[in-house]
């Protein structure tokens, strides 16, 4: 594998890892990143510094959790596992080029605050079905301080805040070239993406037969209640062992060459909704439905959302905090029956949508501000989010419900705007990345364990 093809696996893996914090790419779910307590047996049992950047090191402990995160993200994807050498060597880079971005957004005053850092911790624990403390009790149990945990979340703030500040304003697209890329992707045959159910019955390292035989039989009960008309979503949450199970199991639309080759090989014969035979990787037994399948060109359907919510704007009166804890007091007032939510949003909301309860109407993917999509995507219909901060203040949402919705000529367009967008983003993401490193100063040391 080559290093660009593994730097690539490990972008896509970590892009879908955590949905509730989509644009913070390297954090992994509690299920991926357990973080043993005591280290392998080699020559070197003391943790070192593998490498100076700028004045800021480097340890090999360091190099080794994250490590261990990506090694069982693939395993737990059925991919192939690359030598360790190699992984080793893309993830010191890669938190190489963390060092220097998170050394810049200090350098540029920019913060993440308690509140964001609450609301990434919330989400996170909800997209492993679970509240703060169990998570925490969880985190305790794998060798993984909370504190340092929190220290994780934030950085991956400001990384995501760098980004919005030094690579958005790079990215342009043309009413051209939304013309071209629509004639491009109309040009195209054949199935390009996929978006696939997946679940996982994970097998415990050493199993037993018996512990191997279960997990297989629980497998199939699973894949032939899917087959029977189940709601897949539902039996994901409840039996999946896999990032993203909260999410109802799905993975998102992606090229095929994102999907590891067991997983195309189990579903390359079947229709929209079908739902594969269980199949065996080293993380344990996966089953698989197809859930979208392009055939070239853009999508003319998408899954639309309806929320409404309640937005307090922050200012000299009304600080992050005191937004938070009103909109939790709203919260509990919903929730006991003391007001409507259509209410409260009428009398406080401070956005146009206040005179219609709150409502946002049915909007298509990519409408709301990453943050705001993401606490949708963990939401369930009628159910409402904490508190959650934006861009524009924050805001108290409830999901309202989910359709399949077809595509005016116009949203198609809208769609390959944001497409497109995206795809510039991440080029220009890519480059400014570059360039942040080629600026650091790095002084390797020895090399990780």
């Amino acid at each position: 594998m080559s290093p660009r093809a593994l730097a690539l696996l490990l972008a896509g893996l970590a892009a879908a890892a955590d949905p509730a914090l989509a644009q913070l790419r390297p954090t992994a779910p509690l299920t991926t990143a357990p973080v043993p307590s005591s280290r392998p047996t080699g020559p070197r049992q003391a943790d070192y510094i593998v490498a100076v950047v700028n004045s800021e090191p480097i340890t090999n402990n360091e190099v080794r959790t994250r490590l261990l995160r990506f090694e069982q993200q693939l395993a737990q994807q059925g991919a192939a596992m690359p030598p360790r050498g190699e992984l080793a060597r893309v993830v010191l880079e890669r938190l190489i080029s963390e060092k220097a971005q998170l050394q810049l957004a200090r350098e540029n005053g920019l913060k993440a605050s308690d509140a964001q850092v609450d609301q990434a911790e919330q989400n996170f624990a909800r997209q492993n079905d679970m509240d703060v403390a169990t998570l925490r009790r969880r985190l305790a149990a794998t060798g993984v301080d909370s504190a340092a945990f929190r220290e994780d979340l934030r950085n991956q703030i400001l990384l995501s805040r760098l980004r919005e500040r030094e690579v958005d304003q790079r990215v342009k697209v043309t009413d051209l070239d939304v013309e071209q890329f629509m004639r491009e992707q109309a040009s195209q045959s054949g199935p390009t993406e996929l978006n696939l159910g997946h679940i996982l019955v994970a097998v415990p390292e050493n199993a037993s037969e018996a512990q191997v035989r279960a997990a297989q039989e629980k497998a199939q009960r699973v894949a032939e209640k899917a087959r029977a008309g189940e709601d897949f979503g539902k039996l994901a949450r409840e039996n999946s062992d896999a990032p993203g199970a909260a999410n109802g199991g799905q993975m998102g639309m992606r090229g095929e060459d994102r999907y590891p080759g067991l997983f195309l090989d189990a579903v390359r014969s079947l229709p929209v909704g079908g739902v594969s035979q269980v199949v065996r990787s080293g993380a344990g037994f996966h089953v698989l439905k197809v859930v979208e399948k392009r055939q070239g060109g853009l999508a003319t359907a998408v899954t639309q959302t309806h929320s409404r919510h309640i937005l307090l704007r922050l200012s000299g009166s009304l600080t992050e905090a005191a937004a938070v804890a009103r909109l939790a007091d709203f919260k509990k007032r919903i929730q006991s029956g003391q007001a409507t939510f259509e209410q409260l949003a009428r009398e406080f909301s401070q956005d146009a949508s206040a005179q219609r309860g709150g409502d946002l109407g049915w909007v298509n993917p990519g409408t709301f501000v990453p943050e705001f999509e993401d606490v949708l995507d963990t939401l369930e219909p009628g159910q409402i989010s904490d508190p959650l901060v934006s861009r524009f203040g924050v805001h108290l949402v409830q999901l309202l419900g989910h359709r399949t919705a077809e595509l005016s000529p116009r949203e198609q367009r809208d769609v390959a705007r944001n497409v497109l967008r995206e795809k510039k983003l991440d080029e220009a993401y890519a480059q400014w990345a570059q360039e942040v490193r080629g600026r650091a100063y790095v002084d390797f040391r020895e090399p990780p364990q």
